[in-house]
């Protein structure tokens, strides 16, 4: 009713008493957030009752299914989209008032890469400050989502930690030629370590891909091309990381490391691997790490198999990942896997019926570098209409908030002390950097001891080519950024100072005007190019040895940089043969992400290192390598062919299917192809020399269930301190189904001092000798096998066999 005719004091009291409700409103709504902090659990829902979902006492799936119950469909939905972070598609650093009108109003799952220094950003340094920034965030959702339901916040680490000066690691095809598992556990823990400190809750990393063709252009971003050895370090890298109480996310599941014909960008698919070799070679690392790491995330790859794309398949993402292997986190897809079920692999009539596709294959999360609403609104569409069970949704935002609890993020949502990540963040880890580059170097070659130098006989040096400048590719989109880089030449010539004169000719540009093209139509060198390989060797005529540092740069090796040709890209190769022609000693320094077909490199240079796509430190640990400081111990996780025309050319491989053609006989006439590789599958020198004796294995015979003791010594019978990696293959010789030649079982990385002795012990568990049978059920049959033990696949120094019944 109107009330009319009220009178000037009425007037005052009306107005006073509505601006005292509106402020008692606010101060009410002031305390009802500072009350939903209560001592030893947080009212996420405001309700100002302690209910079980927030109850850190309670049993995590009760709290799951108190939590669900609570929940609308708009805010279960929020739970299944990724927000990218600042500049990708969040357009805010921080909160804003706009926010309230965002589809994240009502939660969201994880915010990827969130002022990590990727895009520039105020937050990203100090570190503190980010932590701060990230609290600021979390403060938003948990204080002004209806439910509170805290953010999973994920950031990339295959490389270090993707976030502004956090501690580099090498390229992960560096790292696993380290073969070194305490390192690469170490390495986690660092990256981990570091992410938690500045607020990061979910690691995407390790890769899992097995590098099967080098012309694919992330290669550089697998640990090798071996099942088990990635899965050996997978496993440390997921324990590493989850120690410190971070999610670790395995990429990318699966089968996506093989697109036909090695070519990447938007093919990516096509994958042409058999069933029986897709469970024991491509599934073989996730089966294995996620029973032996238990990590917390997968991500789903956008490839097909066998005409089923990945990230829509009910089998990949549920009876294989989840009911077969134990899988209990949630599955975050690839960018772009949802929307190329429709567009790309034409398996749905529209994006929405794409949506529901991997909404009803066990997709938990879609990440693309879009809105979140393009995922969230036609999936609530989806339910709303009943096109998609309630039951579907429920069983996919359960795998995220499992996670969620199990990070502690309802109990602990925020940073504890921000101020700590500047004391934690690349503190006191330089010396790991530096022994992670070093262990990362393989010595391909060392033809009558060129290496190492001997900087007294020296009085001048030429370092020439163009990755001896390059510093692109010490800097990985997935690893830390803004880093303070050294090229190569910076390295030699801090090294040697004073004590000899160090000269450089850049020699040739990484590539020439019409690469790749250039690769399968020659063309004449340029006056141009023809002069700076003559500056080069004006300069080697006069120098006591040449330093050439050679391979691609990061335009030439990475996520989309497939390749045709294998060879050194560019003018290099000519560069190379003008040197040679000098006379003078070269030491040849390979910076690539992948193998290179370097035949005549190999033929007729004396010295080659391989360094890979190395961490900052690369450039000091290449120098302490070629002068002696540093005896590589490295060993190659992957094929070098001779020709790209014998890929695919791998370890392991079936029997009799990497060998030569007959040459006699009625289905042989003679030789027309080469044959063999030019570094086999854990290959690597060193400046000293290893002898293997006392090999022992217990029982020699036993049953198919049982363990099998191996242990051999190993005694550096050098002059120099030296590190090798000892290797354990098995054969099967007879068994119901076609095996590989051989299969790598275990390895470990031991320094020996010269004359010093170390006994290596190894263990052959039943599940390391499994095939699978004739009914795809994996099994140990009965039968003899072969153990090999020795420096790499083909350099055998101690061989035995057992038997099971």
């Amino acid at each position: 009713m109107l009330i009319k005719n009220i009178s000037p004091f009425q007037k005052v009291w009306k107005y006073s008493f509505c601006f005292l409700t509106i402020v008692g409103l606010a101060d009410m709504a002031l305390a009802q957030k500072k009350s939903i902090y209560q001592k030893g659990w947080i009212d996420f829902n405001k309700n100002g009752v302690k209910d079980i979902f927030e109850d850190p006492e309670a049993v995590i799936d009760d709290r799951i299914e108190d939590l669900l119950s609570q929940m609308t469909v708009d805010e279960k939905t929020a739970q299944c989209a990724t927000l990218y972070g600042y500049k990708r598609v969040l357009k805010d650093e921080l909160p804003t008032p706009d926010w309230k009108n965002e589809v994240w109003k009502d939660g969201i799952a994880n915010i990827d890469e969130q002022l990590n220094g990727l895009k520039p950003t105020q937050y990203s340094y100090p570190y503190s400050k980010h932590a701060d920034a990230i609290n600021t965030i979390q403060k938003w959702f948990v204080e002004e989502t209806r439910l509170g339901i805290p953010v999973d916040f994920t950031n990339e680490g295959i490389h270090g930690l993707n976030h502004e000066r956090a501690t580099p690691l090498p390229s992960p095809i560096a790292i696993g030629s380290t073969w070194n598992k305490n390192l690469i556990r170490q390495a986690g823990e660092i990256v981990g370590k570091e992410g938690k400190a500045l607020g990061y809750t979910n690691i995407y990393a390790p890769i899992l891909d097995l590098a099967r063709d080098p012309r694919w252009g992330r290669v550089v971003e697998c640990y090798g091309e071996d099942p088990y050895h990635v899965s050996e370090l997978g496993i440390q890298m997921v324990k590493g990381i989850q120690s410190q109480g971070v999610a670790s996310t395995l990429k990318h599941y699966a089968v996506y490391s093989v697109p036909k014909g090695g070519r990447d960008g938007r093919v990516r698919t096509d994958p042409h691997v058999a069933p029986r070799e897709l469970h024991q070679m491509h599934l073989y690392p996730y089966k294995r790490v996620i029973g032996e790491a238990h990590p917390k995330g997968v991500m789903s790859s956008y490839n097909d198999y066998d005409g089923i794309p990945v990230s829509g398949s009910y089998y990949f993402l549920t009876e294989l990942l989840r009911q077969q292997y134990g899988f209990r986190g949630y599955v975050v897809s690839d960018s772009e896997a949802v929307e190329f079920i429709h567009r790309k692999h034409h398996v749905a009539s529209d994006y929405k019926e794409g949506v529901r596709q991997v909404a009803e294959a066990g997709l938990n999360v879609r990440t693309h570098f879009t809105p979140p609403q393009d995922y969230i609104i036609p999936l609530r569409e989806l339910v709303n209409d009943g096109e998609l069970s309630m039951a579907t949704l429920d069983r996919n935002v359960k795998d995220v908030l499992r996670v969620k609890f199990e990070l502690g993020l309802f109990d602990q949502p925020y940073v504890k002390d921000t101020k700590a990540a500047d004391k934690i963040v690349a503190k006191d880890t330089k010396d790991f950097v530096l022994e992670m580059a070093r262990e990362s170097l393989v010595l391909l070659k060392n033809e009558e001891n060129t290496l190492p130098l001997n900087l007294e006989k020296l009085d001048k040096i030429l370092v020439t080519g163009p990755l001896a400048v390059d510093k692109s590719v010490y800097i990985s989109r997935y690893g830390p950024q803004n880093m303070e880089v050294k090229s190569v030449l910076e390295g030699i010539q801090n090294y040697v100072g004073s004590k000899a004169k160090v000269e450089f000719s850049l020699g040739c540009e990484v590539v020439d005007e019409a690469w790749p093209e250039s690769e399968i139509i020659p063309i004449s060198l340029s006056d141009q190019e023809q002069q700076m390989i003559d500056e080069a060797l004006t300069k080697a005529r006069k120098s006591d040895v040449i330093i050439a540092v050679m391979g691609e740069d990061e335009k030439r090796c990475g996520e989309s940089r497939s390749r045709t040709d294998l060879g050194l890209p560019g003018r290099q190769f000519q560069l190379l043969q003008a040197l040679k022609e000098t006379g003078k000693p070269i030491i040849l320094i390979l910076i690539n992400g992948r193998p290179l077909t370097i035949n005549w490199e190999n033929q007729y240079i004396p010295a080659i290192l391989e360094a890979w796509f190395p961490n900052v430190e690369g450039p000091n640990a290449i120098a302490e390598t070629i002068f002696g400081d540093y005896n590589p111990g490295g060993k190659l996780p992957i094929t070098f062919p001779r020709a790209v025309g014998q890929l695919e050319l791998n370890f392991p491989y079936k029997p009799s299917s990497q060998v030569g053609q007959p040459s006699s006989g009625p289905n042989g006439t003679g030789k027309t192809s080469v044959v063999g590789e030019l570094y086999p599958f854990g290959y690597g020198l060193s400046y000293t020399q290893f002898e293997y004796k006392n090999l022992k294995i217990t029982p020699e015979k036993g049953k198919t269930q049982h363990q099998i003791q191996v242990s051999v010594e190993v005694t550096n019978i050098g002059k120099v301190k030296g590190d090798e990696v000892v290797q354990l293959y098995f054969k099967d010789l007879v068994s119901s189904v076609i095996v590989y030649e051989m299969q790598l079982r275990g390895f470990e990385r031991i320094t020996l001092e010269p004359g010093e002795t170390k006994k290596v012990n190894f263990k052959l568990k039943p599940e390391d000798l499994q095939l699978l049978d004739k009914n795809m059920n994996w099994k140990v049959e009965p039968g003899k096998f072969e153990v090999l033990i020795g420096s790499s696949s083909q350099d055998i120094r101690a061989q035995g066999s057992f038997i099971l019944e």
